[in-house]
């Protein structure tokens, strides 16, 4: 039986930062066109499953469920809340507050490896034969490249240097070798690179 797939969906400058050194997304391209935007969508309905780190995980939230169904990204925030995430935290517990009122959400204490391995291989019947998707933040996708657990790398990479911020492959001890599944130019400026294991 196939394991499920762990994707990585992430923003990136040209020189390797997913986040300026707070966090700062100023320098992300976002007037996307309908190719881009029709990329991104096939890749969420590939999975059925999204991680998450605790850091990342109210931004995340608060911004996907505050959508109003007058919003033209309305029927993409559905997506994001419907599907089952996954909080990687050693410290939130179901009890905190911030966690009260996330929908279909759960919350993994244990070792990152042993936990993904998990989901991964958890029955396709079950997921309806989807993958896995991980959108960060920075130092949880760090742990995830350093373990060897992500299987795809979807690098939206952007048309900005910023110098210095929030990397995710610093941590790797050992080399990885990724192979180029494809790479694509959109309008916007932003190139799509991705990578397999």
């Amino acid at each position: 039986m196939a394991m499920r797939k762990l994707k990585l969906q992430v923003q990136m400058s040209v020189d390797g930062f997913i986040g300026g050194p707070n966090g700062e997304m100023d320098w992300m391209t976002w007037t996307w066109d309908d190719k881009i935007k029709e990329y991104v969508n096939e890749l969420t309905d590939s999975v059925d499953t999204i991680l998450l780190g605790r850091k990342m995980t109210p931004g995340f939230i608060g911004h996907w469920s505050a959508v109003q169904p007058s919003d033209p990204s309305y029927p993409f925030a559905r997506k994001m809340m419907d599907k089952p995430k996954v909080v990687f935290s050693k410290t939130l517990d179901k009890s905190d507050p911030i966690a009260i009122g996330w929908k279909n959400t759960t919350i993994a204490k244990g070792d990152i490896s042993d936990e993904v391995n998990k989901l991964k291989n958890q029955s396709r019947s079950l997921s309806g034969g989807k993958d896995i998707v991980v959108y960060g933040g920075a130092g949880f996708d760090s742990s995830l490249i350093k373990a060897g657990l992500i299987d795809e790398f979807h690098l939206f990479i952007n048309p900005a240097a910023i110098g210095n911020g929030l990397p995710i492959f610093k941590e790797i001890s050992d080399k990885q070798q990724l192979k180029l599944v494809k790479a694509i130019p959109f309008d916007c400026g932003i190139v799509v690179l991705n990578y397999t294991r």
